[in-house]
């Protein structure tokens, strides 16, 4: 790979629809365009880890109001907050239609997490389910702790039915807009999320840059895609192909929500914020979904963009984001605008995917409203911003409020990926020609625990037959170049690092244009499709680190692989008995 510069080119993800399974032998067979699926799912009801959600009541419900309200901790000395979990499987009906779901504190999204940047955190999970769990902290860099990172299969085996795991860890290098989740189970294909398990995780910094903008109040906002079916058997769909469905039709979400709260099959539901006028709001948008990408806008509103994935960046003016799944961006509103006389504005979140199942809904709302009203805002398709000139987001144009300049790079990896259809009809997905499957009774960390660096040797290499990793055990500045071999572009997130991106772009990778001045520098970015991506990170941070596509499908398929960083250091670590006993159950 040379070490010459590539070409920025601008990531436009209103026009750019990623493709969500992009396979030549499926798309030989579907119409390349916007599909619409003839059939609904024909995929059972019920799997046997669900079988006994059916009998359960319709407990689920939505957190009160000061669960998306944040910032009253702002300024208050460093200390440890405590939280329990307990995981559970209860049925549900976030958008009106009851289904069975995996909820944390009976509640749907859960707990809202929030800290000032220096505290510590330590969390008590509770698992009730009838499968494992784990939760992974996106974003929380666990430099130290990488034993707490939550992926189960390479950090832990997962928390067993009926006991408990205490997460503790401090958030003194991150601070930002980000969230909490399982990593890679259902179980172990990544999906357990899907059913409810997610919540908000909010670390304010220690100060801001001079002259950065302020605002009033500052406000949580959680947008996912929503499947009817659950999950475990959407899963066993796509990796068996053996349904009424395609790999390709079986990832179609059903609608979407807003705050725990959305609208299918003529609900009229709606999550309501009651702000006050004439003031600025901060709006920290999580996209908490498995599959789509979501363009979140609200009425006649021009937002101010301030934060991507917890850096800070120069404010820029748009009238509407999307986010990736797995992204976060933090927007200022401020409360002004009279073109409804009641003071009633549409928030807006549609669903970006490829095709659509039948009666599935893709416009998504909730209201923003600072007049006496209660009445349903008047407009009916999005007016956008009028007369502002204003367009959307353009993610290549985001620059860092706090400048970082990359080291130069020492070594330098080349990783293609693709997905393709598996001889028994299922998809699977490979990075460098291997597909990730989970280690059972056993974690990648228990192995360097026990070998160190005799676990796997420096560079590239395949552990065990399926798990790809890239090992360094001295400090690196690793430039990964990412090469897409499918047409449908991917979200993909580096646990333990915040790599800066260099360069992206649609082709061939000709080493030029390298943005080495101010790159952006975040923890989750698109690759194009048949393109490349161009990241720089350290490997000073000890532990297994896990990289992959944040489509939950994706994940169920294989597209995934492992950063081995200073594993001399990491055999050092003293992982929590409570952790090792976890395999042995």
């Amino acid at each position: 790979m040379h070490q010459s510069t590539l070409t920025n080119h601008p990531h436009r993800a209103a026009t750019m629809r990623y493709i969500a399974l992009c396979i030549p032998l499926i798309i030989a067979s579907m119409v390349l365009a916007l599909v619409t699926v003839a059939e609904a799912r024909t995929l059972p009801d019920e799997s046997p880890a669900s079988s006994e959600l059916s009998h359960r009541a319709n407990t689920v419900s939505v957190p009160g109001a000061s669960n998306f309200v944040v910032g009253s901790i702002v300024g208050q000395p460093q200390t440890t907050r405590y939280y329990d979990f307990v995981v559970s499987e209860m049925k549900g009906a976030p958008d009106g239609f009851t289904k069975n779901m995996l909820v944390v504190n009976g509640v749907f999204p859960g707990p809202t997490i929030e800290a000032n940047q220096g505290d510590r955190l330590v969390v008590k999970v509770t698992n009730q389910m009838s499968n494992r769990t784990s939760i992974h902290w996106h974003g929380i860099l666990q430099n130290g702790t990488n034993y707490y990172d939550g992926t189960a299969a390479i950090t832990e085996c997962g928390i067993p039915t009926g006991e408990s795991l205490t997460y503790d860890f401090l958030v003194d290098t991150f601070s930002g807009t980000t969230w909490w989740h399982p990593d890679e189970p259902w179980f172990l294909d990544g999906t357990e999320y899907t059913d409810g398990i997610e919540g908000a995780l909010i670390v304010h910094p220690r100060s801001y840059p001079p002259h950065f903008p302020t605002w009033d109040e500052d406000l949580v906002i959680e947008l996912a895609d929503v499947y009817h079916t659950f999950s475990g058997i959407i899963a066993a769909e796509l990796t068996g192909g053996t349904g009424s469905l395609s790999p390709l039709e079986v990832q179609f979400s059903d609608s979407g929500v807003i705050n725990g709260i959305g609208q299918y099959n003529g609900s009229t539901n709606y999550f309501n914020f009651d702000l006050k006028p004439n003031k600025t709001y901060r709006l920290r948008l999580i996209n908490e979904g498995s599959e789509a990408e979501i363009r979140f806008s609200v009425d006649h509103h021009p937002l101010t963009v301030i934060e991507a994935d917890g850096t800070l960046i120069e404010p820029q003016t748009v009238t509407g984001v999307t986010l990736g799944v797995a992204q976060r961006y933090s927007v200022l509103i401020t409360t002004n605008q009279t073109a409804e006389p009641q003071g009633n504005y549409w928030m807006r979140a549609e669903l970006i995917t490829l095709g659509t199942l039948p009666g599935s809904n893709s416009d998504i709302r909730g209201i923003i409203r600072y007049g006496n009203s209660k009445s349903l805002p008047t407009a009916s398709t999005d007016p956008g911003v009028p007369g502002s000139g204003l367009s959307d987001l353009d993610t290549a144009t985001l620059v860092p409020a706090i400048v970082k300049t990359p080291p130069n790079s020492t070594k330098s990896y080349v990783v293609h990926f693709t997905l393709a259809i598996s001889t028994d009809g299922g998809a699977i997905a490979f990075m460098n020609g291997t597909s990730w499957q989970p280690l059972t009774n056993t974690s990648t960390l228990s192995q360097i625990a026990q070998k160190g660096q005799s676990f796997a040797p420096e560079g590239p290499s395949v552990q065990f037959g399926d798990q790809f990793m890239i090992t360094e055990d001295s400090i690196e500045v690793v430039d990964l170049l990412l090469v897409n071999d499918g047409p449908g572009e991917h979200p993909f997130h580096f646990h333990g690092h915040t790599p800066f991106i260099l360069g992206s772009n649609t082709g061939i990778f000709d080493g030029t244009g390298l943005n080495t001045v101010n790159p952006m520098y975040r923890d989750t970015y698109f690759v194009p499709g048949t393109g490349w991506l161009l990241l720089r990170f350290v490997t000073d941070n000890p532990g297994i680190w896990t990289f992959h596509c944040h489509i939950a499908w994706h994940m169920a398929i294989g597209l995934l692989m492992q950063i081995n960083s200073l594993p001399s250091k990491a055999a050092k670590f003293d992982i929590p008995q409570t952790i090792i006993d976890q395999c042995r159950v």
